[in-house]
């Protein structure tokens, strides 16, 4: 049995349409579906249960010697929430309760970080996962402290070298856009968000620069298509001798412009963008610019390339955003 916490959401829904392409038929799923769409992230999917977060605790204990694996991608992921008992609950709490019970019972544990432990990139993009390391990250939000949070418990853990699970796996997921986001409202990949407008020829809104050595549409992040997270992140179930935090992107910060102008070209139109304000609330928050160094990832044995924005925009629009189901 593979638990996949987070099932429904986002990447979450991603992997378990991957595993279950892969044969895997006792698939369970824990998650909030609320009353809106995301249950249609798992319509196509055969599971085995579908659990809210609130049983998954009893259900691992009725089911301990059925377990073989937990992917951990269930979150409070909104940068932009302000209620952090709410966070710590989630993305802490929780994650501490599961980390202990895979340790107790000898059960590997695969889990979801973030690109927002590393602030605002002052001390780099390094997915050193000592504790040293660590502690000098500056996340800039309570989601990325909360993320932060919990990788500082496992390498102190891990450091110490107890109440560890047989493997264990940190992914510290970058900008990651594709199929099955439409649910997440304003945390939505721009991607997603800038296609309507493509479509329709409309001209596509990104923030202004308020830094002088940035150009408007010049702030570069390292967008990541999910279909190469879901490949690590089963690179790494197939490989159960590795254990770590890992940054899991695409390798190459590229600009928010490139990438519109991969979605208009996508659809088959020439790029058009204007510039608006950044809300102000945002300025001081905002990150310039992130990229993912993979030579950790590398160095473990993966050595699958990632896709360009150029690509994956393309592959999103054509198989997914374009067609009259756009779910994965």
């Amino acid at each position: 049995m593979i638990v996949i916490t987070g099932g429904a959401g986002f990447i979450g829904s991603n992997l378990t349409a991957a595993l279950e392409a892969r044969g895997e038929r006792n698939l369970v799923v824990c998650d909030r579906l609320g009353q809106g769409d995301k249950w249609r992230n798992l319509a196509k999917r055969e599971l085995a249960q579908v659990l809210s977060p609130d049983r998954i605790l009893d259900f691992l204990d009725a089911h301990a010697r059925e377990v073989g694996a937990i992917f951990h991608m269930g979150a409070v992921s909104a940068t932009t929430e302000t209620d952090a008992d709410a966070i710590i609950a989630t993305n802490f709490t929780l994650s501490l309760q599961l980390w202990d019970w895979c340790a107790r019972h000898a059960v590997r544990f695969f889990y979801a970080s973030s690109a927002a432990t590393y602030g605002a990139g002052e001390s780099g993009f390094d997915d050193d996962g000592s504790p040293a390391a660590l502690a000098r990250l500056r996340p800039l939000n309570p989601y990325g402290w909360s993320k932060h949070l919990f990788d500082r418990r496992v390498a102190r853990l891990a450091e110490r070298r107890t109440a560890l699970p047989p493997q264990w796996v940190g992914c510290k997921f970058f900008n990651v856009y594709g199929p099955n986001e439409y649910h997440k409202g304003a945390m939505r990949s721009v991607a997603v968000q800038l296609f309507p407008l493509a479509k329709s020829g409309a001209p596509a809104r990104l923030f202004r620069s308020y830094r002088a050595d940035v150009a408007d549409g010049g702030q570069r992040r390292d967008f990541v298509y999910v279909r190469d997270c879901v490949e690590i992140l089963l690179w790494l179930y197939d490989h159960p001798e590795v254990s770590g935090l890992f940054n899991v992107g695409s390798g190459k910060a590229r600009s928010f412009a490139e990438l519109a102008a991969a979605l208009y070209r996508a659809v088959g139109r020439e790029p058009n963008i204007e510039y608006i304000e950044m809300p102000a609330a945002l300025r001081d928050r905002y990150q310039y610019f992130t990229e993912a160094p993979l030579a950790k990832l590398r160095h473990a044995g993966y050595t699958a390339p990632t896709t360009s924005i150029e690509d994956g925009v393309a592959d999103y629009v054509r198989t997914f955003l374009a067609a009259s189901d756009p779910y994965r």
